[in-house]
């Protein structure tokens, strides 16, 4: 068994794909309109076979609610690994990207934490 999608729920679909291609570097895997919405999937430009995020709207009404529970107590609910937390956070602080937390150390691992612009919260984490 392994993971082949995971999905992280956003406000708008074209905002995410612009943030999760552009700014962050992800590759878009499948982009299809359906009706209101798409089957938006995006992938690690060096594992187009890998696990895919599917960018899926927060039309739910348990999501709401949900993701500002988290970004108010400024947890993360989705985490990618970097090799280098201070390199990335440097690379997206020049983007524009607004980071909650910057690279904190906490012994194992560095970690810095996001805000997507589409109401989540992200973890960029470098294990030692």
């Amino acid at each position: 068994m392994h993971i082949t999608l995971t999905s992280i729920f956003v406000d708008d679909q074209t905002k995410a794909h612009d943030f999760y291609t552009t700014t962050l570097g992800f590759q878009v895997k499948h982009d299809i309109p359906l009706g209101e919405h798409r089957w938006l999937t995006v992938v690690a430009p060096d594992r187009v076979d890998g696990p895919a995020i599917v960018l899926e709207p927060s039309t739910h009404p348990a999501v709401p609610p949900f993701k500002e529970a988290l970004v108010e107590d400024g947890i993360p609910f989705n985490s990618f690994a970097v090799s280098d937390v201070q390199a990335t956070y440097s690379a997206l602080l020049a983007k524009g990207v607004r980071f909650v937390q910057p690279p904190t150390d906490f012994g194992p691992v560095i970690t810095a934490v996001l805000d997507d612009t589409c109401g989540n919260l992200l973890q960029i984490a470098q294990h030692k």
